[in-house]
């Protein structure tokens, strides 16, 4: 072995520990200030601004307060009424681009990649006054139910990510089983349910927990257009800002922060087991969530 190569090595092994400190460094500098909530989530204090000690009683306080309850209530159900909404939106979306496209597919494909790249200020100043519209001038009182209002606002965004990932996976299964089942006298609602449904769930279950995960971290649109009596947990994080954050507030954000990592792991088991081999829910998601 010459002295170069001993020295070209040597650069190589340097360059890897140099890349591999930097990356680190880039991980502590994101998930830092998340240790530091929950840590501070067992603060004894009254406030955030000190670790006083530790203590268990900023989760029993926060169980126990009924905004924060509320709150958290409100958010769940409307994480789960936009995961329900945007799953099916989204599935016969995905499944409609690519079986049947048409002339209007090109189109579909504009809109949808402008709800994932519009701000999200400017879809909440676009929804606000289309929805006291439909509740006003329309006489469509449904619209002026706080979490209605909270579940349409979030499907938005929510239908375009389940639409991409479907449609992933989609392209990635072979249209000649559902040819052979029609062979077979299989009616379309039979094709569907007993041949496309069982390939696509990979999809279709990850599309729903990524549109629950969505809504609960919504705050721009949610303050727009929630109203009183159904104020999610974001909004009312970012309304105790004008005060001092109690460690309650920081119990209950670490509990919902591990709600998500649980539902994002499920969704990572669940894009591994891919039945096609192309890798198209992992695609699939990759290309839905560019836009986030």
């Amino acid at each position: 072995m010459t002295v170069a190569t001993v020295r070209r090595r040597r650069r190589f092994v340097l360059g890897d520990a140099a890349l591999t400190a930097w990356g680190l460094l880039g991980l502590v500098f994101l998930f830092f200030p998340i240790v530091v909530i929950v840590v501070f989530s067992f603060n004894s204090g009254r406030t955030l601004q000190a670790f006083e000690g530790f203590s268990i009683q900023p989760y029993l306080d926060a169980l126990a307060n009924p905004a924060i309850t509320n709150a958290i209530s409100v958010s769940l159900v409307t994480a789960a009424g936009t995961a329900v909404v945007s799953t099916v939106l989204g599935t016969s979306a995905g499944i409609a681009l690519t079986r049947r496209p048409g002339w209007w597919a090109p189109g579909l494909l504009v809109l949808l990649g402008l709800v994932m790249v519009t701000p999200e200020i400017v879809s909440a100043i676009s929804l606000l006054p289309w929805f006291v519209s439909l509740g006003t001038d329309w006489g469509v009182a449904f619209f002026n139910v706080g979490q209605v209002r909270l579940i349409v606002a979030n499907s938005l965004f929510a239908s375009a990510v389940v639409t991409f990932i479907v449609r992933a996976r989609m392209a990635g299964m072979n249209e000649a089983l559902e040819e052979a089942a029609a062979d077979l006298y299989a009616t379309p609602l039979r094709r569907f349910t007993d041949v496309t449904l069982p390939l696509i769930s990979p999809a279709v279950i990850s599309g729903a927990l990524l549109a629950f995960t969505l809504s609960l971290d919504n705050t721009v649109v949610s303050s727009f257009v929630s109203v009183a009596g159904s104020t999610p947990w974001p909004v009312y994080i970012f309304a105790s800002l004008k005060a001092s954050l109690r460690p309650e507030i920081a119990a209950m954000s670490t509990l919902m922060l591990a709600l998500t990592l649980v539902v994002l792991g499920i969704v990572a088991l669940i894009l591994r087991r891919d039945p096609t081999g192309d890798g198209g829910g992992a695609s699939g998601l990759t290309g839905a969530m560019v836009g986030r």
